[in-house]
């Protein structure tokens, strides 16, 4: 089983080594992910929650251990995540079992961790 609350410090060091690298894409990068996920007509718990399923359906490792992550920290509870991960089941399959496993396995490390 992966180790998400340090997978999750390991990516955040290596894209700020990335963004030393690629400052100009990666500030443009952060710049579209701030301005995506900022509350409009939709909150951002939401907009997480989409991106979840999204991660879920691209199997994006990274993506699951961030956006896990960022839906607790904007509100998201336990339940409203294993929706979203079942939406993502539905739109993606067997694969996306497999990684809604990963997403629910973010879950428990993340509330035991204190997110």
């Amino acid at each position: 089983m992966k180790d998400f609350p340090a997978h999750y410090q390991e990516l955040g060091t290596w894209m700020e080594k990335l963004g030393t690298a690629l400052p100009d894409v990666m500030q443009g990068f952060g710049a579209l992910h701030d301005s995506s996920l900022k509350a409009g007509a939709l909150d951002s718990k939401t907009k997480e929650l989409i991106a979840l399923g999204i991660a879920i359906t691209v199997r994006c490792d990274g993506c699951i251990t961030y956006h896990v992550h960022d839906a607790l920290k904007a509100g998201a509870s336990k339940e409203e995540i294993l929706e979203a991960v079942s939406v993502a089941i539905m739109m993606g399959g067997g694969p996306s079992v497999v990684y809604g496993i990963e997403a629910m396995q973010a879950v428990e490390q993340y509330l035991v961790h204190g997110v």
